[in-house]
């Protein structure tokens, strides 16, 4: 399908990954293996009393004896997505857990929780093991549902503020850790840290795309300088034509002559220059509609799969107008034609097809053409034994015995021909026959010439084959040939053998097995 190509897949691929594996660092840090988690943030630490700060947090408080005062306010809460038990502590005590203030002294501590979980209350009691002692406080076996919290408010002397304060304990298939928090002075993060990190892993994603399109398209390591030889197909000059355009505008350096004379003539010449000069050889590149290679021990590679059509000649006269309707031609009746069997074509359908009861003219192409050949081989079976009675594919006045017949040079030449002569029937590589206004396109056993069914596999359409591009063997790493032909690869060079209506094969293989 279209849509599926190398640069969709990578895209698609790399924005997938950006996303998933933060997520699931996320995810695997939060359930596997510990989906019991407690976590605690001083959400508070301030100076208070004597020797404190002379810009303290709420006025100017005096607190007598207390040297060095300070509240600190310490959020414990389950952030897990399991809730905690009384039995999930770990600790042999009494208690569960302990806050250690490094340096300074507990003096008093008081316990909050949020409303609609003040049952909490009723776990912080001596006997449960809540109490202080020096420089730490020591906390019940308080469970804690996914999301509850309880706040200490811990009054302490001694000792600077923001000095350590850590919770100490464990819980089983679970952890005790430091959540950060926003001091009341300390301003909020833009994004929090998960935030930062899943945005981050997006932006290096996106990044690496866009190197990997740009390291593909528009690498200069890509190009060389030198001159090369295109030729063969003319069914494909459409495409041989305007892709060395491209790639000179793209590589400055590169000199790509092209010289379309039929796929045959093409891979003639080079197989002759192949053996007069090796270096000389190296330097052409012979496209060929269908394999002609191997007579000449020469390298082909697939490079699109070209579909072609057959064409009568369309008119506003209906007496000269040769319209085969949607069902076209059989491959019986097409093989009828191209033996001599009928001389008009009132004898080749019945008369209720309402086409014009004209002379058939045979425009045809020379035995050098790929796209005769391919005709002979897909369609007819056979070689076209109609012999050539015209030169100028004109039929004789009166009209004889035997069918008219002609061939021209090349597949313009042919549509041309068959736009200006009533009666006449060619062949032409698909998409130049549908820029033609006086021309019909004929299916073929009921199957029309579509590429796009052809593509999806939704149709059996017979007169089609490869386009190979020929080479005097492998090209070297670094040369011209080897750049140009890798050329075809990129997304605008695939782009523009879509548009000329062909098949691009690289991106596809078992579309041109």
């Amino acid at each position: 399908m279209e849509w599926l190509t190398n640069e969709n897949v990578i895209a698609v691929g790399t924005s997938v990954v950006g996303v998933l594996v933060p997520l699931a660092m996320f995810l695997y840090d939060r359930r596997v293996p510990r989906r019991k988690r407690i976590g605690y943030r001083v959400q508070m630490d301030s100076p208070i009393g004597d020797g404190a700060s002379p810009n303290p947090r709420l006025g100017d408080f005096d607190v007598p004896n207390m040297a060095d005062a300070s509240l600190v306010l310490l959020r414990i809460e389950n952030d897990g997505s399991q809730s905690v038990a009384r039995d999930d502590y770990t600790a042999f005590e009494a208690y569960g857990l302990t806050a250690e203030f490094t340096g300074r002294t507990v003096q008093a501590v008081a316990v909050t929780q949020p409303s609609g979980i003040e049952h909490l209350s009723s776990h912080f009691r001596r006997g449960n093991g809540f109490e202080h002692d020096g420089n730490k406080v020591y906390i019940p076996r308080v469970p804690l549902n996914p999301g509850d919290h309880f706040k200490l408010l811990v009054l302490l002397s001694g000792g600077r503020v923001d000095g350590e304060v850590k919770l100490i304990g464990d819980i089983q298939d679970g952890r005790v850790h430091r959540n950060r928090a926003p001091k009341p002075d300390e301003k909020q993060r833009t994004f929090s840290l998960p935030a930062q990190l899943v945005s981050g892993a997006l932006a290096l994603a996106v990044l690496g795309l866009a190197g990997i399109i740009l390291l593909r398209d528009g690498n200069p390591i890509e190009c060389e300088q030198g001159e090369l030889t295109v030729t063969g197909s003319t069914a494909f000059e459409p495409v041989i034509e305007k892709l060395p355009k491209q790639y000179e505008k793209k590589c400055e350096g590169a000199d790509i002559s092209v010289e379309t004379r039929g796929s045959e003539d093409g891979v003639a010449e080079l197989a002759r220059l192949a053996e007069q000069s090796e270096e000389s050889a190296r330097n052409v590149i012979a496209f060929s509609d269908g394999p002609m290679g191997k007579r000449w021990n020469l390298t082909g590679e697939k490079v699109a799969l070209s579909v072609f059509t057959l064409v009568v000649h369309k008119d506003d006269e209906p007496d000269k107008d040769v319209d085969l309707g949607s069902g076209g031609l059989s491959l019986q009746e097409v093989r009828g034609i191209y033996v001599g069997k009928y001389t008009r074509w009132g004898e080749v359908l019945p008369k209720e097809e309402a086409i014009a009861d004209l002379p058939i003219v045979l425009v045809s192409r020379g035995d050098e053409s790929g796209t005769r050949q391919i005709f002979q081989e897909r369609v007819l079976g056979d070689w076209e034994k109609a012999q050539s009675t015209s030169l100028d594919c004109r039929p004789p006045e009166p009209v004889g015995d035997a069918v008219t017949r002609c061939e021209l040079a090349s597949t313009k030449d042919v549509l041309d021909m068959v736009e200006d002569q009533p009666g006449a029937i060619g062949y032409s590589e698909l998409t130049s026959a549908e820029e033609r206004k006086g021309v019909h396109m004929v299916a073929l056993g009921g199957d029309k010439p579509d590429d796009r069914q052809i593509e999806q596999g939704g149709s059996h359409y017979p007169y089609k084959d490869i386009e190979y591009a020929y080479t005097h063997g492998n090209p070297r790493p670094g040369s011209l040939a080897a750049s140009f032909l890798a050329y075809f690869d990129e997304s605008t060079s695939q782009k523009v053998i879509r548009e000329k209506g062909h098949l691009p094969c690289l991106r596809d293989p078992k579309l041109c097995e």
